[in-house]
């Protein structure tokens, strides 16, 4: 189909590009093992099918929107197995750099396409167009998806070959993790001094201290409005993993991620793993015995 697009994955962000590409007049096709997703894109005025070969039978690019790596290694090789004519594949998932040089070599022999184009931003910041993509592959293929990307973001940074968009991503989430967390922490702080935490937050945001992370989890995490989740806790962690191993692939000092680690850990196995990442702040506040939900079994 002309200017037909494939999303594989049609979770948060999956189910923004479909909104996206849908406003745009494009064909959106979709596949996710949940019904209920796949029944929301169709609401959108998508078309979803229950496999991958069906929805990539007539696409022109391919978008996964994976929850991890090992997932997307296993629906590249259900895209080979389609046997579609040359697909452009846009890998937007947070994984393992190796994974995404892996996928590429898969596709391309295959005759397809590849680029990993990683996003900073969450859902809702997706659904405003507030977000970069980060690209790694050829010159030539990073130009192609800058075209159908750069409509959906402020901007689109190519990074050099396969894996380099991934490589960015956890370096990105790298720093944002412990913004985060630092926010959440001293937002307890401050309430457990007394202080109006409306009145913290204004001055935080006109101080050094002021972060993208104060700007997009701030009032959240003040007023703990924690659900429907713009990114969860459970991604934070998994995200969290990877970036502790990536820091220690390279050879470099992650102290303060892996800190991080073991309070996204400690959320997850507190019931929090659906919530809003902005619901760090409810650890804190356990921690400072000032919670404000109660403490559930693990999750697994």
């Amino acid at each position: 189909m002309a200017d037909g697009v494939a999303i594989l994955g049609l979770g948060l962000m999956g189910s923004a590009f479909a909104a996206h590409f849908i406003d745009e007049g494009r064909l959106v096709s979709g596949y996710d093992p949940d019904p209920d997703r796949r029944d929301e894109v169709v609401a959108l005025g998508g078309e979803t099918f229950e496999d991958v070969a069906g929805a990539v039978a007539n696409a022109e690019f391919v978008v996964l929107s994976l929850p991890n790596s090992s997932i997307m290694l296993e629906v590249c090789e259900e895209i080979v197995a389609a046997g579609v004519p040359r697909a452009f594949v846009i890998d937007t998932t947070t994984g393992e750099p190796a994974d995404s040089i892996a996928a590429a070599a898969k596709l391309t022999d295959a005759g397809h396409r590849y680029v990993d184009a990683t996003i900073s931003g969450n859902a809702a910041q997706f659904r405003a167009k507030d977000v970069i993509f980060m690209v790694g592959g050829t010159a030539e293929d990073v130009d192609s998806a800058n075209e159908l990307l750069s409509p959906l973001a402020r901007q689109v940074y190519a990074l050099g070959d396969v894996g380099s968009g991934a490589r960015a991503k956890l370096v990105v989430n790298h720093v944002l993790s412990i913004n985060r967390a630092a926010v959440a922490e001293g937002l307890t702080v401050a309430e457990k001094a007394g202080i109006d935490l409306t009145a913290m937050l204004e001055v935080l945001r006109d101080s050094a201290a002021n972060s993208r992370a104060m700007d997009i989890w701030g009032e959240r995490m003040i007023e703990a409005d924690y659900y429907p989740p713009a990114s969860r806790i459970r991604q934070g962690h998994k995200d969290s993993r990877l970036i502790n191993g990536h820091a220690d692939a390279v050879g470099a000092s992650h102290e303060l991620v892996r800190a991080v680690r073991q309070i996204y850990a400690e959320a997850e196995a507190g019931g929090l793993g659906d919530a809003d990442q902005s619901s760090l702040m409810e650890l804190m506040r356990r921690r400072a015995d000032i919670g404000q939900l109660p403490i559930q079994g693990d999750e697994g």
